[in-house]
């Protein structure tokens, strides 16, 4: 009984000893024991490490993505609520966001055919032209001109005025130069760089002054 406790005691002291590191010389390597310091130590690159304060994580997480960005416009606006659409714009919408851009639209000149008493007529000439192998086109959406033909459509007056020359000399005896729309300009407001709060907002305006609303810019 007497050796058991001794045995016991010194077996407790060895243990102890080679918890605390006392006995790394004799075995030669660290165990589950392994005090912190010397852990570190081992690490590779332990300078790399360091232990950062409650809620630098989340400050050093990377930014968000930046917001996408939409072009946004309402036109054509008409003549008479343009001084409105500007009063809303300012009144509404952040300061420089918003434009308002014109839009100049040319004349559209034709090379004319007509205009005919009925369709009759109308359906006569249209095969002459097949025979003679000239394009053409049915007038449609000016009653001013209807029923009629174009066989050429030009953007200035001086364009169609020498290819009705031309098609005098191949014996196109009854044309004539007319205009087929006038020069026009058109206003549009427009929102180049829209977040998303910005686009509902102008998604919802739409009424009498913008009309159908804004929509992706052309």
């Amino acid at each position: 009984m007497r050796a058991l406790i001794i045995l016991l005691v010194l077996a407790n002291l060895g243990f102890y000893a080679w918890t605390q590191g006392w006995l790394d010389d004799v075995v030669g390597a660290r165990s589950i024991g392994d005090r912190e310091p010397e852990r570190l130590a081992r690490q590779v690159r332990p300078e790399l490490v360091r232990i950062l304060p409650e809620g630098a994580a989340s400050a050093a997480a990377p930014a968000s993505a930046p917001a996408v960005l939409a072009c946004l416009e309402a036109g054509p606006l008409k003549e008479a609520n343009l001084a409105a659409a500007q009063a809303t714009a300012q009144a509404t919408l952040p300061s420089g966001s918003w434009a308002l851009t014109k839009t100049e639209q040319p004349a559209v000149w034709i090379v004319y055919m007509g205009k005919f008493a009925n369709h009759e007529a109308l359906a006569k000439k249209t095969e002459e032209l097949m025979r003679r192998k000239l394009p053409y086109e049915e007038i449609q959406g000016n009653p001013a001109l209807e029923p009629g033909l174009s066989i050429g459509r030009f953007d200035t007056r001086a364009g169609a005025d020498k290819a009705l020359e031309q098609f005098t000399q191949q014996g196109v005896r009854t044309a004539r130069v007319a205009e087929l729309s006038p020069a026009a300009s058109s206003h549009w407001l427009r929102v180049e760089k829209a977040d998303a709060a910005l686009v509902a907002r102008l998604t919802a305006m739409k009424g009498e002054v913008f009309g159908p609303g804004f929509v992706a810019c052309r």
